[in-house]
Parts: C-alpha cells; sequence; structure tokens
C-alpha cells in the first residue's frame, strides 16, 4: 500500500476514533465530574479492542494490514488517550485528591493490560 492510502486509513479511523471518544465522554458526563470515568473506560476498552484485533490480524486473515491500519493505529489511536489521563491523574494530584488519583492509576494500568489479555486470548479462541 502506498503511503498516502495507508495516511488516509489511519486518518479516517483517527478522526471516527475521536468522536467515538466525544461521545463516549458526553454519555459519561452525567456520572460526574469528580472522577475521569469516560478517559478510564475508553482507555481499558481501547486496550481490549487493541488486544483483540492485534491477535486477529497476526492469527488470521480476518484483519488485513489496511484494516490492521483503520482499525488499530486510527481507530483505536484517536479512542484511546494517554495525554487526557496523564493531565486528569495531575489534575487529581493537584487537588488533594490522592486516593482516587491511586485508584485511576491502578485502574487504568490494571485495567489496561487486563482488557489487552482478555481481548487477545478471545480472539484465540474464536480463531
Amino acid at each position: 500500500m502506498k503511503h498516502a492510502g495507508a495516511m488516509i486509513l489511519v486518518g479516517t479511523g483517527g478522526f471516527l476514533g475521536s468522536v467515538a471518544r466525544y461521545m463516549v465522554a458526553l454519555m459519561l458526563a452525567p456520572v460526574g465530574a469528580w472522577f475521569p470515568f469516560s478517559t478510564l473506560s475508553v482507555n481499558i476498552f481501547g486496550s481490549f479492542l487493541i488486544g483483540f484485533l492485534s491477535e486477529l490480524a497476526v492469527s488470521t486473515t480476518l484483519v488485513s494490514p489496511e484494516a490492521r491500519l483503520f482499525l488499530v493505529t486510527g481507530f483505536c489511536g484517536g479512542f484511546t488517550t494517554f495525554s487526557a489521563y496523564m493531565f486528569e491523574h495531575a489534575s487529581l494530584l493537584r487537588d488533594g485528591q490522592v486516593f482516587y488519583a491511586g485508584i485511576y492509576l491502578a485502574g487504568s494500568i490494571a485495567g489496561g493490560i487486563a482488557a489487552f489479555y482478555l481481548g487477545m486470548n478471545l480472539a484465540k479462541l474464536w480463531t
């Protein structure tokens, strides 16, 4: 695939992933502003999705290299966000919410790792 085609796939996937992330933020806004539920949710689900799709790409022909660019690099890259996580974690610490900052840190790391491996293992069962 030419570079221009790959960039279009990644860019389109990134656009859709970013829009999906914004929609999750809108849906979870009523839960409360006291904890960054939307970022935690998209990062854990995105980790699951990346694990699932990456395993399918490696183990099967169900996810082509082009689909992997669109879905994993583009969509998941736009959907998940490490920079927002860093800002929200720092904000919790700045506001003296050390307990919630710790929960957010542990939940993001443990949840992301667990979701990635869950997705990968579900894909293995499927193939």
